[in-house]
C-alpha cells in the first residue's frame, strides 16, 4: 500500500511539474538588459493574458546555459545574429522558426533579409531581427578631429581615448587598415595573419589609450569628466552624451560602422512556443516598437517605428548616418567555430604588451 501510494504522489508531482512547465499564461525569456521594458511586460499581460519572465544574460551566458540544458529552461531567447549559427551547429540549442506563424510583413525587410541570411542552416531559419545599432566613433568635436577608427591613436590624442579590448576593436581597427576580416572568415590562416597585424596596431596604440573600458558607465563618465574626448563606441551612448553636450558627437567612420543584430530565437526545448510567436508579433508592431526604442535606446527591426520616435534621436540618427554611411554598415556575419579563440590569444598580448 505504501508503494502504491508513494508512486501515485510521484506521479501527481511529474503531473504538476509538467502542466508548470507548459503553462500557456507563462512566457520565459533570456534577453540582454532593458530588451523588455516593464511597460510591454505589462501591455502584453493585459492583451494575451500571458506573463512574461525575464532573466538577463549575453551571448556567452546564453549559449552556455542552453547548452547546460539541451536548449530547455526558456521560450524564447535574444543572441546576436551571429552567434547562432556556430551555436547549433555544434550543440544544437535552437529550433526552427515556423515563419508561418510569424507576421513577417511588420519587419523592415533589408534587416529581415540580413538576418535570415546569417540564421540559416540546412534550409532552415533559427533567428528573426529583433534590435540593432552600430559602433563607430565618439568625439568631442571642439577638441579634436577624427574620421576613422586609426584616427585615435594620432599622436595628438595621446592619453586621451578609449577602446574594448575585445573583438569588436579588432575588426573595426581591420576595416581602417583596408582589410575586409569578414572576408577572411573561411580562411584561418590568412585570418590569423590579418589579426596579428590588428594586434600590432592595436599595440602601437596602446599609449593614447586612457584605458580599455569595461563597461559603459566607466567610457560615460570619462566623457563627462573630460579624460577622454575620443573613442570607439555605440551609437546610443554617444547620442546620449550628445543630449547632455552637444559638442560630443557619434560620427560613422570612413570604412564604415559595424552594425549588430539582436535576435529572437526559439531555445530547442522551449514550453511555449505560441507565447514566443505572440511575444515577436506584438513586439514588432509599431506602435509598440516605438515604446521599446524609447525604454532601450537602439531602433527595433520594425517597419514603421521610425516615424513614432523620439523627435530628437531621429535627428541625431540623420545627423550621424548620410545614406551613403548607412549603405557602408558592416553587419556582423556568422561567426564561425575557432575565429574567437585566435583572436583571444592576440588580445591577451595586447594587453601584456607594454
Amino acid at each position: 500500500m505504501r508503494r502504491v501510494l508513494a508512486a501515485i504522489l510521484l506521479s501527481s508531482v511529474l503531473v504538476n511539474a509538467t502542466a508548470l512547465a507548459d503553462d500557456p499564461t507563462r512566457l520565459r525569456i533570456i534577453s540582454w538588459a532593458d530588451y523588455v521594458p516593464a511597460e510591454v511586460i505589462a501591455l502584453f499581460k493585459k492583451e494575451t493574458g500571458i506573463q512574461v519572465e525575464v532573466s538577463l544574460s549575453n551571448n556567452e551566458e546564453m549559449i552556455s546555459k542552453l547548452r547546460a540544458t539541451g536548449g530547455a529552461g526558456f521560450d524564447l531567447a535574444q543572441p546576436s545574429q551571429d552567434r547562432i549559427l556556430a551555436a547549433q551547429r555544434e550543440f544544437g540549442i535552437y529550433k526552427p522558426l515556423d515563419l508561418t506563424k510569424v507576421k513577417l510583413d511588420q519587419f523592415v525587410p533589408t534587416l529581415l533579409e540580413t538576418t535570415r541570411k546569417n540564421t540559416t542552416l540546412d534550409g532552415k531559419v533559427y533567428g528573426l531581427p529583433y534590435l540593432w545599432g552600430t559602433d563607430g566613433i565618439v568625439i568631442d568635436t571642439k577638441r579634436a578631429k577624427a574620421a576613422d577608427y586609426l584616427d585615435l591613436c594620432k599622436p595628438e590624442l595621446r592619453g586621451k581615448t578609449a577602446v574594448r579590448l575585445k573583438r569588436p576593436t579588432m575588426m573595426a581597427f581591420a576595416f581602417a587598415l583596408g582589410k575586409d576580416p569578414f572576408a577572411l572568415y573561411g580562411d584561418p590562416k590568412a585570418y590569423t595573419a590579418l589579426m596579428e597585424e590588428v594586434g600590432r596596431t592595436m599595440t602601437a596604440c596602446k599609449a593614447n589609450l586612457k584605458f580599455f573600458y569595461d563597461n559603459k558607465d566607466q567610457l560615460l563618465n570619462g566623457f563627462r569628466s573630460g579624460e577622454v574626448i575620443a573613442a570607439m563606441m555605440w551609437d546610443t551612448g554617444g547620442w546620449g552624451l550628445n543630449r547632455q553636450n552637444p559638442d560630443i558627437q557619434y560620427i560613422a567612420p570612413k570604412s564604415g560602422a559595424l552594425g549588430w543584430l539582436d535576435t529572437f530565437a526559439l531555445p530547442a526545448k522551449g514550453r511555449n512556443d505560441a507565447g514566443a510567436y505572440a511575444w515577436i508579433n506584438f513586439t514588432m508592431r509599431p506602435d509598440i516598437a516605438a515604446k521599446i526604442t524609447k525604454a532601450v535606446g537602439s531602433f527595433t527591426a520594425a517597419k514603421g517605428a521610425d516615424v513614432l520616435i523620439d523627435a530628437k534621436l531621429k535627428a541625431q540618427f540623420a545627423a550621424s548616418f548620410s545614406e551613403a554611411a548607412l549603405k557602408n554598415i558592416k553587419w556582423y556575419p556568422a561567426i564561425p567555430p575557432g575565429l574567437e579563440e585566435i583572436e583571444g590569444r592576440i588580445l591577451d598580448r595586447v594587453k601584456a604588451a607594454n
